[in-house]
This record gives C-alpha cells, structure tokens and sequence, in this order.
C-alpha cells in the first residue's frame, strides 16, 4: 500500500526573505517605540497626579535636559533649576551608548519619533504623497538642528533653567499640561507642536531633519560612534533599494563607506538589502584587523540586481 507523503515546502524566495526581514524589523522597532511612550506617558500622569514633586516631570526623562545643564555647569559653575538627577543619569547613558554603539536613541527610543512615524503610516495609508525636497535645499535645512541647539543652549546658560521646555515639542505632547493644568502661555508651544505635527505630514520625521537640537548633538556624536552602517561598495549593486525606507531621507546607496551621521539607527536600510553583506553594522576596519579579519577575501562585485532578481 503506498503511503502518501506531504511533499515538502517550497523554499521562500530571496524577495520573500527580505519582506519578512523589513516586517519583523519593524515590527520589533514599532514595540520598543510603543512600550516607551507608554512609560512616559505613565510617568506625566503620575507627575500631574502625585502632590510633593516626588515623581519626575517628563522633561527629566529627555536626554537633551542633560545637554543644556551640562553646557550651563561648565559654562556658569551652576546647574539649571529643577534639574531631576535622572535627566543627567540619562542624558550621560544615551550620550556613551551613542558612541558605543551608534545613534539607536531617537529610531528605537524617542517617543516623539514615534509620532512621527505614525503620521507617516497614516499618511501612506490615505495615499498622501509627501513634499518632495530638493536636496540642496535638504541640505541646507538640516542646518536648522544646529541653529535651534545654539539657541537653546544660550538661553538655557543665561537664563539658568531649561527654557526650551516651554517650546519642545516632545513636552508639549507628552507632559500632558494641557490636560491637567491649562493655561494661556501653553498656547504657543502647542502653537509649535501643530506645526511640526502638519510639517511631519509633508516631510517624513520633519522636526528630526531639520530641527531637533537634540539630532544636531547626535549628529556630531554619531561620527565618533564605535559602531556604523558601513556599505560594501564591491558588494553593493546601485540597486538604490535602500534608499526608500529611510525615515529621515538619506541617500544610504552613496554611503562611501560610511552612512549619514544623520542615521537614526532604525536598520531599515539593511532589512531591504537584497545583496547580503552590502550594508552592514559594523566597526572600524582596524577593530576587525585587531580580530583577525582582513580586507582580503571581500567577495567581488555581483551583476546588477535587476527588477526580476529582486522579485524572485
């Protein structure tokens, strides 16, 4: 008697790796982001509701907190008013991890991102096309982050308190004062919050482009990183893939070899990848001779990927 077996799976496609890779990435980066603004939307519901101070306000759980009392301690031998510990225990960890292990903070962690990459999936959703930016005027807007740090920090020193809480974004949202205690000087922050939330509708993570004075320290940072996306140019096939996803618009298919120090570290890029070992996370090529690895041995440069090698 023949015994009938189940003929075994077909073996998915190199184009059905790759979709799954760009799911489960963010899907991963997606729970990490909602866990965190669940705590610190936790944390300013317990601030506004427990009397004595005793819990920390939402700007203690901003890194950039830390920047501004670090630069006004060195600067005038006092720290800002009202500064939580937290804020420069924070603010210290992100800035090693920065180095240590590339710019994670504000594609995994940072709630306002979060926001943002939310208006984008809702965009995509309602078939909304964005506002396409030239790249020299892209160029040029990114300067804005720099602009907005030097003026945050001149008045956060001569004013010795963190005055930018009063414009920020993230606090504005996320410290829910305008839920629990109202009142009239909140309207221009939130004056500022809509504008952002509008911009963010034309331009994916527009206020992380253009104007997060935190993403202007990062983007300094970032180039000391000991870990970077590197891209392989003898791997790599000019498939510009990698270019789509990026959430802040940078051209990752021209990384020589390093990308952007604007990378925020999201690994979208890589998941689309369709040529493995073209991008990587990795570091300095003399940590890897350090190990025993030597340039020697690259593999050489594949065909171009055409449309039917990617779909298959």
């Amino acid at each position: 008697m023949a015994v009938l077996t189940k003929p075994p799976g077909r073996a998915p496609t190199r184009a059905q790796k790759r979709t799954r890779a760009i799911r489960n990435t963010k899907a991963a980066r997606r729970l990490v982001q909602l866990g965190v603004a669940g705590l610190i939307l936790t944390a300013a519901v317990r601030h506004q509701l427990e009397s004595g101070g005793n819990a920390a306000s939402v700007d203690a759980l901003c890194p950039f907190g830390a920047v501004e009392t670090l630069i006004t301690l060195f600067t005038t031998g006092s720290l800002i008013s009202k500064t939580h510990p937290s804020n420069l225990v924070l603010g210290l960890a992100v800035l090693v991890a920065t180095v240590l292990v590339g710019n994670a903070f504000c594609g995994w962690i940072c709630p306002f991102g979060a926001v943002q990459d939310a208006i984008t999936w809702l965009r995509v959703k309602l078939g909304i096309k964005p506002l396409p930016v030239p790249p020299a005027v892209d160029r040029a807007l990114r300067y804005g982050r720099f602009v907005v740090l030097a003026v945050v920090l001149y008045f956060s020193v001569t004013t010795a308190r963190l005055w930018f809480a009063d414009y920020d974004p993230y606090l504005q949202l996320f410290g829910l004062h305008w839920l629990f205690e109202w009142n009239d000087g909140l309207w221009v922050g939130l004056g500022i919050l809509a504008a952002v939330l509008v911009g963010s509708v034309l331009v994916d993570r527009m206020w992380c482009r253009y104007l997060c004075p935190l993403g202007a320290v990062f983007a300094v940072v970032g180039r000391l990183s000991f870990l970077r996306i590197r891209r392989t140019e003898s791997t790599c096939t000019d498939c510009t893939l990698c270019d789509r996803p990026c959430p802040v618009g940078i051209t990752v298919s021209k990384a020589d070899p390093l990308v952007s120090a604007d990378c925020i570290g999201c690994m979208d890029c890589v998941a689309t990848c369709p040529v493995k070992g073209a991008l990587n996370v990795s570091a300095p090529v003399f940590v890897g001779n350090l190990l025993g690895r030597s340039e020697a041995g690259r593999p050489s440069r594949p065909k171009a990927v055409t449309n039917e090698a990617v779909n298959r």
